[in-house]
């Protein structure tokens, strides 16, 4: 597979692009968790339950993976709790913790409403070779690294590097 010519882009570009598709993509996730009946965190947060598969998260992995505190994951749990979608379960390691399931049935219901998106999405990563693939793997990675430092920044109070 060869990939296609594209046409040149700064980066400043590519960032306008980004945050056109993070702005719209934080819309589709407030109608989404609407639709769930759910709020965007819980949402979130169940996104990354049903990523966990079948290495079940535990709550401070979720807080973790989320940025939130473990008191917040606790809320977020006893939402999902009630309103179907998880539930915890005793870490067979260690008793003391627990670990984050989804509800088959449930999980079932949010992969049907973002599946046709993902559909889309790979028929996109279709025009691309392998090795653009991997550089925009490549890329998001080490951007959700770079947020991770954001917003650490933001919550202590510091201020950010000089501009370049």
């Amino acid at each position: 597979m060869h990939g296609k010519p594209r046409p040149p882009a700064t980066a400043g570009e590519a960032i306008a692009r980004m945050d056109q598709y993070v702005s719209l993509g934080l819309i589709g996730q407030q109608e989404v968790a609407q639709l769930l009946g759910l709020n965007v965190t819980d949402l979130t947060c169940l996104a990354h339950i049903l990523a966990a598969c079948e290495t079940p998260l535990s709550a401070g992995g979720l807080a973790e993976l989320t940025n939130l505190t473990t008191g917040a994951v606790t809320g977020v749990l006893n939402r999902l709790e009630r309103a179907g979608y998880a539930h915890r379960r005793p870490d067979p390691g260690d008793r003391r913790r627990v670990r984050v399931v989804a509800d088959p049935a449930a999980a079932a219901r949010v992969i049907a409403v973002y599946q046709p998106f993902y559909d889309r999405l790979g028929a996109v990563f279709a025009e691309y070779t392998p090795d653009e693939v991997a550089v925009i793997a490549d890329w998001f990675g080490r951007a959700t690294v770079e947020m991770r430092a954001h917003l650490a920044q933001v919550r202590t109070g510091e201020p950010g590097p000089p501009a370049p």
